[in-house]
């Protein structure tokens, strides 16, 4: 499969969701090819750095309609590229973007389901609840870093969301673990959508895995970061992990 070439997009606004979450809306010419309905893919912002060279980040499309995307970014200080970026950024400034990659959606194949993420996932679970049918039952585990990135989400009424406040997110590996461990579980079979720092996956997919009463194919469980890394660095202990979570 050919990858499509990487398109400009301008910043057409910006606008915080929350206190550490904001909101980029991208768009431009390049976006009249743009394949449709592709929320919850992801895509590949490239940013230029000092030596002329481009650093690749991944983010979640969080909304998209004709002729633009909106990219959630999880702020945490201005150190890292892309939050710098993100901050930084102003209307009319373009970036270079790939993508668009595969939609990360939970298995419908299921009774109920549980979601479980922290803010690097949660526009990625935001649009998996906004598209499941009205019927679905479940829980959604949703760690943010103060009660002011509480935010209202589009979702069925059976999907009860248990929102856990954690002001210095990567540094406990057990705190949303803890939370699985406590819900009540349903009848049914059950699908699980987990997606968090490398530590937390990690305990979470163990967990999982020791149960006997989930489907390998109803599971999705990763990594979209990991807590001292950077993307580049943690992309390479993502592969070594799942190389050897494979082989075992």
């Amino acid at each position: 499969m050919v990858k499509p070439t990487p398109r400009p997009l301008k910043v057409l606004r910006k606008e915080y969701v929350t206190n550490n979450m904001l909101r980029v809306t991208l768009g431009g010419d390049a976006m009249a090819d743009f394949p449709k309905d592709q929320e919850s893919g992801y895509v590949k912002l490239m940013f230029p750095t000092l030596d002329g060279s481009r650093l690749m980040r991944t983010y979640t499309i969080r909304q998209q309609r004709a002729d633009e995307l909106d990219i959630d970014f999880a702020i945490h200080g201005d150190s890292g590229v892309a939050c710098h970026w993100a901050l930084h950024s102003q209307p009319g400034d373009e970036i270079l973007v790939g993508g668009p990659g595969p939609k990360k959606l939970i298995s419908e194949d299921a009774d109920w389901m549980i979601f479980v993420g922290d803010m690097t996932s949660l526009p990625a679970i935001s649009v998996n609840l906004a598209q499941l049918p009205d019927q679905a039952r479940g829980y959604a585990i949703l760690e943010v870093q103060s009660e002011a990135d509480i935010q209202p989400l589009a979702k069925p009424g059976g999907i009860e969301l248990r929102w856990i406040i954690n002001a210095h997110p990567g540094e406990d590996s057990q705190s949303l673990l803890e939370q699985v461990k406590a819900l009540p579980w349903l009848d049914g079979k059950v699908a699980i959508w987990a997606a968090c720092e490398f530590s937390s996956m990690r305990t979470l997919r163990a967990y999982f895995k020791e149960r006997d009463d989930l489907e390998k194919g109803n599971i999705y469980v990763s990594s979209y970061w990991k807590h001292g890394l950077n993307e580049d660095q943690h992309k390479v202990e993502k592969r070594q992990d799942l190389d050897e979570h494979e082989a075992a």
